[in-house]
């Protein structure tokens, strides 16, 4: 089948993985979840009446009621509900057993239920997607790397024979534009990597070359070179960049490269700049600065640490990123032995200490959930394991359903849900909880035995983007209908401002009664 032909399947019925039974439809878990408990029935008329029941007349004087004198108001009070039941809602908010409870007490235990009932509802639910769409590329070569730029609101990819395509946020190729080095004009002279350093609206590109270039984004020439970083022992394979929010001066470009050596630049004074220029230099701010990765590496940078280790001895590290919940910098290589090795900064942030995973025939990729605590990794042997990073014995979740090696993995952050694709070209969606498969869709790609894929999915947009070699599918979420807030069941026919009460107002169709919003 070609790529224009290309087919998605959508199959709502899996087949079962070794251990963990895969679901048989695409619904929620947890739809009839907690129906019947007293606390998930009462109405908003309801809980006024239990305030009621906590107000004193004295003012700031808070009541207190115990079991027996709760269980006998609610049923008088709000007129339906066992005395049972009442005493059951009692004992989920006396967690500390004083014997008593406040309005403040029920609210918070109500409030905790409502977020806990909503994660669990976000969880389990199942996206919708469009139709797999071929994006019109201009790339000969496989494609290395998808990155958003949030300044521009502009796509960009990039190929490894170093075209960069730019793309408006409507998807709509803009512009194309050769990425090369002077510093060789090699015949077989490749793009690795590339990624985006927003903070100071630069982008860096890796080279086979064993040279980095950083390009200014502002500049008037386009995509100027404004920083070329030689010397490097190892041809650079995978970067990562991350600034800190909070002090844009703080950032960190982490990179890994073919001889198994992680190395990271910490820069201190990023928007002031990355690199110092020296006395001798050319006062023109366009001209391209040359900095030596030993000049890095004696300290004659004032602006910038360097951090480094060997712990992958010789493999090819496919991955790396810096994850500022964990203070340390991730990387991966398809060998079993330390084939994740976290890399922490001590105190000094000028040393690293390191631990690793072992993980059989190695994996091929990972991703960390900072509010989960949890890496995953995409497994060489097809499985999906989760990982506390704290714990490097065993991993605490194993996701059975891949009938071929694992190549990818990124979490669905907000949903708390997990993104994995193989090498049968078979996408999975799991519930991390319940670590379970929740959805499966099969693309239909060309057949090849040998082929460049690469995976990434925009969380903001709802885009998932996935190349073959130099073919770019993207695969868009429908919108979801049911998060749109709708303060009317009906249509709304008119709309008035009440400038005195600072208000307003609104009337459904087939009403006369104004409603205060």
């Amino acid at each position: 089948m070609s790529c224009q032909k290309a087919a998605l399947e959508l199959n709502t019925g899996s087949q079962p993985g070794p251990k963990s039974p895969e679901r048989t439809e695409d619904v929620t878990a947890f739809e009839d979840y907690g129906t019947g408990l007293l606390e998930n029935q009462l109405s908003v008329c309801d809980f006024v009446k239990i305030q009621k029941a906590f107000e004193s007349p004295e003012p700031r004087k808070i009541i207190c009621m115990s079991r027996e004198d709760f269980t006998q108001k609610m049923t008088e009070i709000v007129g339906w509900g066992t005395k049972e039941e009442y005493g059951e809602l009692f004992d989920k908010v006396d967690v500390a057993q004083d014997g008593f409870i406040n309005w403040e007490k029920l609210t918070s235990f109500i409030l905790l239920e409502l977020n806990k009932q909503d994660e669990r509802a976000k969880a389990t639910v199942v996206p919708q997607w469009k139709d797999l769409e071929f994006l019109p590329v201009k790339h000969k070569d496989n494609i290395q790397k998808v990155i958003f730029l949030k300044s521009s609101s502009h796509y960009l990819t990039i190929s490894k024979e170093g075209l960069l395509a730019i793309w408006g946020e409507n998807l709509k190729l803009q512009e194309t534009f050769p990425i090369t080095s002077d510093a060789t004009k090699l015949k077989h002279l490749w793009v690795t990597s590339l990624v985006s350093l927003e903070n100071v609206n630069k982008i860096a590109v890796a080279f086979t070359s064993k040279e980095i270039c950083f390009y200014d984004l502002l500049s008037k020439e386009e995509f100027a070179c404004q920083y070329k970083l030689q010397g490097l022992k190892g041809t650079p394979i995978c970067m990562d960049y991350w600034y800190d929010p909070l002090d844009a001066n703080e950032s960190i470009l982490s990179f890994g490269d073919i001889t198994g050596k992680v190395q990271a630049i910490a820069f201190t004074a990023a928007l002031i700049s990355l690199f110092e220029r020296p006395a001798s230099a050319c006062e023109d701010g366009e001209a391209t600065m040359t900095i030596n990765w030993a000049e890095l590496l004696s300290g004659c940078h004032k602006c910038c640490d360097i951090l480094e280790h060997k712990l992958h001895q010789g493999d090819w590290v496919r991955q790396v990123t810096y994850n500022a919940s964990l203070d340390a910098i991730i990387s991966s290589t398809t060998s079993n032995t330390n084939s994740v090795v976290l890399a922490w900064r001590e105190k000094s942030k000028k040393h690293l200490h390191m631990t690793s995973f072992n993980i059989a025939q190695g994996i091929h990729a990972f991703d960390y959930h900072a509010r989960l605590n949890l890496i995953a990794t995409a497994g060489i042997n097809n499985k999906v394991c989760l990982w506390n990073p704290y714990v490097v014995s065993k991993p605490v979740g194993v996701l059975w359903g891949h009938s071929a090696s694992v190549i990818a993995v990124q979490f669905f952050v907000e949903r708390k849900q997990l993104f994995s694709f193989s090498k049968d070209k078979v996408l999975r969606l799991w519930d991390i909880q319940h670590q379970l498969s929740i959805q499966r869709i099969a693309c239909s790609f060309p057949e090849s035995q040998d082929f460049r894929c690469l995976f990434h999915f925009d969380e903001a947009h709802g885009r998932l983007f996935i190349s073959f070699n130099n073919r770019l599918a993207l695969l868009a979420m429908k919108s979801d209908a049911s998060k749109r807030v709708k303060s009317h069941e009906k249509a709304v026919t008119c709309v008035l401002y009440n400038s005195i009460l600072k208000q307003p107002f609104q009337c459904e169709e087939d009403t006369n009664e104004d409603y205060d919003n």
